[in-house]
């Protein structure tokens, strides 16, 4: 594909994904099924992988992450079309006619290309488009060609559709052929998706510098979504079914985003600063908020004979959260730097130990000495030059 033709057919896919998932929109706000759902976010993950493919389409062609994003984002709003068509055509009534089925059934299995297809190869193709070596196209392969087989065993499935239980597959087959290839597909896809991983870490132990710092991006967006993942699961009785879906939809989209920070632009923010961020609040509010929920509790059961409620206990065990925040976090912090960002807590101690130093060094040369071991230490400039103002002349060097 030429220069100039690859922006063009990015935009082009990209625009056929808004279409797509605008006219879905239209016919479930119709239908009356458009809800603060999987549905409705499912337009903001379009939104999404449009955008992040079409920049690293257009300033990377020949890495195909950008494009599967925007084929993705393509899959993801034909999906919506014939869901918001199967909704509009009250699928499972009298008027549900053929052209409806085959929409209801589509929609059923179309989230299998929507996130196996970004599942199994980011991780094989992160972030320069290739496999790690050729040892690796045998699993991918394996993916495309397991993926395939689960979409069309699910579209092939007998019985009821899942999303539409009133309506039965028009396109069912019940012999040992599909259920046989149920059962490989499921078995491939599952080895794939194993594999995927394995190769990032092995790309990671053997990159350089600023690969290591992409792969980073990756790594932390997916902990975070897995993270979301599994707390709005096991808390999705706690939480409303919106809060829940919300929460683990955004989770999601950060795979996408980090992805494109990673390649376009990651030289412009520390990836390792928002890693250590995001472990030490991370730990901080999960402390904090068993500490809180821990001292309320306990102080319920000492002062509900005096005070015969809630209220005191609440208020006392708010205070002393307030008053360890500060505490907790620099003594986290410590923690977090000590164990995996050692560079960063031995250029702390250092510093520090400078600090004490200092408060008794008297002899001008020495002290001159001293500071450019610290800023050797902590810094590790190419060089280090130490100009002290003269009395008389400010423009005299020192030592």
């Amino acid at each position: 594909m030429s220069a100039r033709a690859v922006p063009v057919m990015a935009w082009l896919l990209a625009g056929a994904a808004v279409a797509l998932t605008a006219t879905s929109a239209g016919l479930a706000a119709a239908a009356g099924t458009l809800d603060v759902g999987w549905g409705s976010l499912g337009i903001v993950m379009v939104l999404v992988f449009c955008t992040v493919g079409v920049m690293i389409a257009t300033r990377h062609r020949r890495n195909p992450i950008g494009w599967i994003f925007c084929a993705s984002a393509v899959a993801n709003g034909l999906g919506g079309l014939a869901s918001g068509y199967a909704d509009y055509r009250q699928v499972g009534s009298s008027s549900a006619g053929s052209l409806a089925e085959a929409a209801a059934s589509y929609a059923t299995v179309s989230w299998i290309p929507v996130v196996l297809v970004p599942v199994a190869y980011l991780p094989l193709l992160f972030p320069d488009g290739r496999l790690p070596s050729r040892r690796w196209r045998p699993v991918a392969w394996s993916a495309a060609l397991g993926i395939t087989a689960a979409f069309l065993t699910s579209a092939t499935q007998p019985g009821a559709l899942e999303d539409y239980p009133g309506l039965a597959n028009p396109y069912a087959i019940d012999n040992v052929v599909r259920t046989t290839g149920e059962g490989l597909s499921a078995l491939v896809v599952l080895c794939a998706l194993v594999a995927s991983p394995l190769a990032l870490i092995l790309r990671f132990r053997r990159a350089g510098y600023e690969q290591r710092q992409q792969i980073k991006w990756l790594v932390w967006a997916g902990a975070l979504a897995a993270a979301a993942i599994a707390i709005g699961t096991a808390g999705y009785d706690l939480l409303t079914p919106a809060v829940a879906n919300v929460a683990i939809m955004l989770s999601v989209l950060g795979l996408p985003v980090a992805t494109g920070i990673g390649i376009l632009r990651h030289r412009l923010y520390d990836i390792d600063v928002v890693i250590n961020r995001t472990i030490v609040y991370g730990v901080l509010t999960v402390t904090l908020a068993a500490g809180y929920l821990g001292s309320v509790l306990v102080l319920q059961l000492v002062l509900r004979p005096v005070t015969h409620g809630s209220g005191p206990a609440v208020a006392v065990s708010t205070l002393a959260v307030a008053g360890l925040f500060r505490p907790v976090r620099s003594r986290i912090q410590a923690v977090v730097d000590r164990r995996f960002f050692r560079r960063r807590y031995d250029a702390v101690r250092t510093l520090e130990e400078f600090g004490v130093r200092l408060r008794e060094q008297l002899d001008l040369d020495a002290l001159g000495v001293d500071l450019r071991n610290v800023v050797n230490d902590t810094m590790q400039p190419a060089h280090v030059t130490l100009w002290l103002r003269d009395r008389n002349d400010s423009r005299t060097p020192g030592p």
